[in-house]
């Protein structure tokens, strides 16, 4: 299996437990650290970086040819787009509507879709590629769980503030790539000279290189 495919098992193992965690039920119903989300909202958010996987995994691969991983946030409607716009509302529906289903089952849901997932991704392939929720166009296997580590890292982070938790720590195979993603998108948004400045020369740094 490559190593991307195992860094993805080990956040998807650390997004469980996060959810699993009594303090996530206990706020479900209140309001994130998101706008616009509840903590169960948020939770179910963050439960669909496992689903969207089971599912690329459990349907036939995509005919479409696989696009580079930048050009996936250059073609994706969110990216960009304003809170109340149609995608962002429709983001924040599907996470609330299977909120409302309680924290027991989203808990169950995610158990099942890790163990599809553990035991589906060793067989796949090396060039296998993968749907996206974005889509209609495909990405490789691989880039597809790095998007996806990179939805855990950030919703993780969300969720964890909106229950004031510790963010937890992931480990250097799963945050390696999600940082190199986001500082490759940080450059195409702002520019080499705007990153390189907010990371070593604060004195003349923008005010934000956030990624979207």
């Amino acid at each position: 299996m490559t190593p991307i495919r195992d860094a993805y098992l080990t956040a998807a193992q650390a997004a469980v437990n996060l959810i699993n965690n009594d303090a996530v039920a206990s706020a479900w119903d209140k309001p994130s650290a998101l706008e616009g989300f509840t903590v169960g909202g948020l939770a179910s958010h963050l439960g669909g970086q496992l689903f969207s996987v089971q599912f690329a995994l459990t349907r036939e691969q995509p005919e479409t040819e696989a696009i580079p991983i930048t050009g996936h946030y250059e073609r994706a409607a969110w990216v960009g787009a304003d809170l109340d716009a149609e995608v962002n509302v429709k983001i924040r529906k599907n996470g609330e509507d299977r909120a409302h289903e309680g924290p027991e089952q989203l808990r169950s849901d995610m158990a099942q879709a890790l163990a599809t997932v553990t035991e589906l991704l060793p067989q796949q392939p090396v060039e296998r590629t993968a749907p996206v929720p974005a889509g209609p166009w495909a990405l490789t296997l691989d880039d597809f769980l790095i998007t996806r580590m990179m939805e855990i890292a950030v919703h993780s982070d969300d969720l964890a503030c909106s229950v004031r938790l510790e963010t937890p720590d992931l480990p250097s195979n799963v945050l390696d790539p999600v940082l190199s993603l986001l500082t490759k998108l940080s450059v195409a948004r702002h520019g080499q000279a705007a990153v390189l400045r907010a990371l070593t020369r604060a004195e003349r740094a923008p005010s934000t290189i956030t990624a979207f």
